[in-house]
C-alpha cells in the first residue's frame, strides 16, 4: 500500500492524500490493518489509510520520548517554540479552504460551515496557545529556606487543535490518534508541521482503531497523560488501562445537556437559539442542547414555532450552499439514531415532526446517511430518550410549572457537560445558572465556544478542563525545589 493517494474532491479541489502513519515528520507504513473513509452523503469510499497496531503505536510513542529529550526541543526557547506555533497556525489559515473541503468530504459537515466555523475555530486555538508558550512560568515562595518549583512533562491523545495548542505551549511531545471515523485532515496537518519548522518526534499522528491504537496509548507506561474526547462508555475503558500508571487524564465525554426557556424569555431567540443548539452539526455535538424544558404556559407558541424551523432548514450534501444539515458521520450512526426514534415510539412519545431517514433529491446521494431532523414530544423524564444520548439530530421538548422543578428536573441526568437559561430576568439567570450541574452555561444562546474560556464538564460528562488558560494546567505538573541558602538546621 502507498503513502499517499492523489484525489480531487467534489468541489473541485485536488491534493496528495497522506495514508500512512506521521512518525518522526516523515509518513510511514503501518504493521496493522487499514481503515477506509467513506463519504456519509454518497456511502462511497474516498481513501483508505494505515491503522497503526500496538507495535506502530510504540514506535511513535519512542519517537516522542526521544524529542522530549532532544535539544531541538528541550532546549528551545519558550518564544521560538511560541513563533514555531503562531507558524503551524498561519499554515492551517493558509490551507484553510483545503482542509475545510477534506473534514466536508469526510464528516459529511456543510462546507460553508467547516471554512466559516471549524477552520477559524482552530486557527484561533493554535494562535491563542501559541501566545501563552513563554508565559507559563512558576513561583518563587518566600520561607525560611527557598523554593523553585516547576516542570512540565507528558503526552496527549485525541482531538487536534484543543490538546495541540496547550500540549506544545507547555512544551510536550505528542503522539496524536484521531478517531477512525474522519482520519484525513490530521494526516494533512502533518505536512504543515513540518513546514512550520518542529523538530522530528514532537507531533506524531497515528490513526487507527480504538481497541488497538487507542488500546496501546491509554495503557503505554511512556504515556504520562492522555486526553480524550468522546462516548462516555470508552472514556470508562480509558480510565480502566489509565491506571494501571496513574496516568493524568483529561476526558471530555457524552452529554444530555438540558434548556430551559422561562415565559419571560424572547421567543423569537429562544427558538432560534434551541435549534441550532441541538440541530447544528447534525446534532453530532456533546454538548447539544437535546432536552428542551419550556414554561407551560407558552409551550404551544414555542412548539408551533419551533416546528416551523425545523422543518425549514435544507437537508443535503455539504457542497450545496444552503445546506443546514448533512448526513450523519456513520452508517453505524445513522442507524443508532433511526433506532431511537424507533424506542421512542414504542414508549409512548409523539414525533411532532420528523422520524425517520431523510430521501435525498440527488441521485449520488440516494445511500447517504441523511435523517430527518426530529422533534418528539409526550415524553417523561424515565423515557431511553430523554435520558440517553443519542449524538443526532432528535429532541425532546418537555414542559415544566415553576423554576425549582425546571433545576430538578435539568439536573435529573447522569451528564453534566452544558446547559442554557433563556430569561429577560437577570437574577433568574444567574440563580438558575448557579443551580445547574454543568460545566458550562449558556444564557439566552447555545453552544458558545471561545479558545480563551474553559470547556469541560462534570459527573459522567468528563474530568479536567480544556482551553483557556485552565487548559494548560492539563499539559504541565508542579515540581517543588527546596533551596536551602543557609547553614543552620
Amino acid at each position: 500500500m502507498s503513502l499517499s493517494v492523489d484525489l480531487q474532491i467534489p468541489n473541485g479541489h485536488s491534493y496528495e492524500q497522506p495514508t500512512g502513519l506521521f512518525i518522526n515528520n516523515e509518513f510511514v507504513p503501518a504493521t496493522g490493518a487499514t481503515i477506509t473513509s467513506l463519504d456519509p452523503a454518497t456511502d462511497k469510499p474516498i481513501a483508505t489509510v494505515h491503522a497503526a497496531s500496538a507495535e506502530d503505536v510504540d514506535k511513535a510513542v519512542d519517537a516522542a520520548k526521544a524529542a522530549l529529550a532532544h535539544p531541538s526541543w528541550k532546549l528551545l526557547s519558550a518564544t521560538e517554540r511560541g513563533q514555531m506555533m503562531a507558524r503551524l497556525a498561519d499554515l492551517i489559515e493558509q490551507n484553510r479552504e483545503l482542509l475545510a473541503s477534506i473534514d466536508a468530504w469526510d464528516n459529511g459537515k456543510a462546507y460553508h460551515v467547516a471554512y466559516e466555523e471549524d477552520l477559524p475555530e482552530a486557527i484561533g486555538t493554535i494562535r491563542y496557545y501559541s501566545g501563552w508558550a513563554d508565559k507559563t512560568f512558576g513561583q518563587t515562595i518566600n520561607t525560611t529556606p527557598q523554593n523553585r518549583p516547576d516542570h512540565p512533562l507528558e503526552l496527549p491523545l485525541s482531538m487536534a487543535t484543543w490538546k495541540l495548542g496547550p500540549a506544545l505551549a507547555c512544551g510536550n511531545t505528542v503522539v496524536l490518534k484521531p478517531a477512525e471515523q474522519t482520519p484525513l485532515s490530521a494526516l494533512v496537518l502533518g505536512k504543515l508541521i513540518v513546514e512550520a519548522g518542529f523538530p522530528p518526534g514532537v507531533i506524531n499522528i497515528v490513526n487507527g482503531y480504538g481497541r488497538d491504537a487507542g488500546a496501546r496509548l491509554a495503557s503505554h507506561p511512556l504515556v504520562d497523560k492522555v486526553a480524550f474526547t468522546g462516548s462516555t462508555g470508552t472514556a470508562r475503558e480509558i480510565m480502566k488501562m489509565a491506571a494501571g500508571t496513574l496516568k493524568n487524564i483529561t476526558l471530555e465525554t457524552g452529554g444530555k445537556s438540558p434548556l430551559l426557556v422561562f415565559p419571560d424569555a424572547d421567543l423569537d431567540q429562544a427558538v432560534k437559539w434551541s435549534h441550532f443548539g441541538i440541530m447544528s452539526n447534525q446534532g453530532q455535538i456533546c454538548t447539544a442542547t437535546s432536552r428542551i424544558f419550556v414554561h407551560r404556559s407558552i409551550l404551544s407558541s414555542f412548539l408551533a414555532d419551533f416546528k416551523k424551523a425545523v422543518e425549514g432548514v435544507t437537508i443535503g450534501d455539504q457542497w450545496d450552499a444552503s445546506t443546514f444539515q448533512g448526513p450523519q458521520v456513520t452508517r453505524a450512526q445513522y442507524e443508532r439514531v433511526l433506532a431511537y426514534v424507533e424506542t421512542a415510539r414504542s414508549e409512548g412519545a409523539t414525533i411532532l415532526t420528523g422520524g425517520a431517514a431523510h430521501v435525498p433529491t440527488k441521485a449520488e446521494n440516494q445511500n447517504g446517511y441523511f435523517v430527518q431532523p426530529t422533534v418528539i414530544t409526550d415524553v417523561t423524564d424515565s423515557m431511553r430518550i430523554v435520558k440517553e444520548e443519542v449524538f443526532g439530530p432528535v429532541v425532546v421538548i418537555l414542559a415544566f410549572d415553576d423554576e425549582d422543578e425546571a433545576i430538578r428536573r435539568a439536573n435529573d441526568t447522569t451528564y453534566g457537560l452544558g446547559a442554557a437559561v433563556f430569561t429577560r430576568d437577570i437574577e433568574r439567570a444567574h440563580r438558575v445558572a448557579a443551580e445547574i450541574e454543568s460545566g458550562m452555561v449558556w444564557v439566552n444562546s447555545s453552544q458558545d465556544c471561545d479558545p480563551r474560556i474553559p470547556f469541560g464538564g462534570v459527573k459522567q460528562s468528563g474530568i479536567g478542563r480544556e482551553l483557556g488558560e485552565a487548559g494548560l494546567e492539563a499539559y504541565s505538573q508542579v515540581k517543588a525545589v527546596h533551596v536551602n541558602m543557609g547553614t543552620k538546621l
